[in-house]
């Protein structure tokens, strides 16, 4: 047995398990990387929650941004689709009743313009009508508020009501330029609101010839997989926005019946164009119910005394108050699935965002995101089976390219 044979010495003794551990440093434990175990779950829900809402926030407020700088060609695509929802159930039994439909299409249009113009030509002529009038009845009231002035409890003398009188026209010539440049902003909102109606007719045209072929298109450059849910959305966010307009046009009716039959009843002169301005100015949010309210009022100054004004106030809050905190969101949030609450917020908001067109669109634009969210969160196109469902867009996108319109 020669030397590499022979056991070696230099190795290691077992440890006896007995004897006690050696008092050197402890070994250092591997490093451990920190993983999302590691935190509490509240606050990863929390985070988790936090970096997609501010996601949501960022888009939709860049989404705001660019509606706003576009808002001349937004606006009236917006009231385009209101007038498409309101008007397209008479294209249809038109169509039914076998009209052509670009026929069809030309008489709802037409008849609806012809039936506005109707309506402000009556209004118009009913006061001109009436101004003669009037305006000996306005000298004789503002001769009783002279008279009132002087022997009410203001107890103002002819002197101090010329001072006053002088004044005012000296405030007015200090500030002509603000008043001309005032004029000339209501002339260029003017010039911008004729441009926008002629928009939203030339685009309620192709809504109502053919909004079907649109829609086809839009839905096909969406990916395959995607389209029979997003056909079924905006399908449902369409029928949504229809029973809105129906509802629109029932409240605006039953404010201009409200105040148009408490006028007659106080004897106010121009009941029936009051009421027909009542009605088209329902349709303008908040700045629509107070100036026809105020022209009410006005009209019951002149032609009755103050008493009757202050009725006629009183018949004007009330039925205001009525379409605010019932029609509104009762009749409003039942037809368009919306809680009351949601619909007064809503408009709220929009008011506060983006003013008069804001508190228009408020409702409509988040009962169609609301009927949206609902089918898709719902996964109802699974199981749609009506007609122009997502069976048909799925076996039909394909061809969507070539029916929609070229440009």
């Amino acid at each position: 047995m020669d030397a590499s044979d022979a056991p070696r010495t230099d190795a290691p003794a077992p440890s006896d398990p007995a004897s006690p551990a050696p008092s050197g440093p402890a070994a250092p434990t591997p490093y451990r990387r920190v993983s999302d175990a590691d935190l509490p779950f509240a606050l990863r829900i929390s985070a988790a929650w936090a970096w997609r809402l501010a996601i949501i926030i960022a888009v939709v407020s860049a989404l705001l941004w660019g509606l706003a700088h576009l808002s001349f060609l937004v606006v009236p695509v917006l009231v385009a689709a209101l007038l498409a929802g309101l008007l397209s159930p008479v294209v249809a039994w038109l169509v039914r009743a076998r009209v052509p439909r670009g026929l069809a299409v030309a008489i709802t249009e037409l008849g609806f313009m012809g039936l506005v113009a109707g309506l402000l030509t009556l209004v118009g002529r009913q006061i001109s009508e009436g101004f003669s009038q009037l305006w000996g009845e306005a000298i004789a009231g503002l001769t009783e508020v002279q008279k009132w002035l002087a022997e009410g409890p203001l107890q103002l003398t002819a002197g101090q009501l010329e001072t006053y009188i002088h004044d005012a026209q000296s405030l007015l010539q200090n500030n002509q330029s603000t008043l001309v440049s005032g004029v000339l902003s209501v002339g260029s909102s003017a010039g911008h609101i004729i441009t926008g109606a002629l928009i939203a007719l030339f685009v309620l045209v192709f809504f109502l010839l053919e909004g079907e072929r649109i829609w086809r298109f839009l839905v096909g450059l969406l990916p395959r997989a995607a389209q029979p849910a997003a056909n079924g959305a905006g399908r449902a966010g369409w029928r949504s926005l229809v029973s809105y307009v129906r509802v629109q046009v029932l409240v605006a009716a039953v404010d201009a019946v409200g105040i148009s039959v408490g006028a007659a009843i106080l004897g106010v002169p121009l009941a029936l164009p009051l009421a027909i301005l009542v009605f088209v100015s329902s349709f303008i949010p908040v700045v629509g119910a107070l100036v026809s309210g105020a022209v009410a009022v006005l009209l019951a100054l002149v032609a009755n005394g103050l008493v009757n004004a202050v009725i006629m106030l009183v018949v004007v809050v009330a039925v205001q108050q009525l379409e605010s905190h019932v029609l509104q969101p009762l009749v409003m949030g039942r037809a368009v699935s919306l809680h009351p609450i949601a619909v007064v917020l809503s408009v709220a908001a929009g008011s506060y965002l983006a003013g008069i067109p804001g508190a228009l669109f408020a409702v409509p634009a988040l009962a169609v995101v609301n009927s949206a969210v609902r089918f898709i969160s719902a996964r109802a196109w699974e199981t749609e089976t009506a007609p122009g469902g997502s069976a048909e867009i799925s076996s039909g996108a394909a061809g969507a390219t070539e029916s929609a319109p070229t440009s």
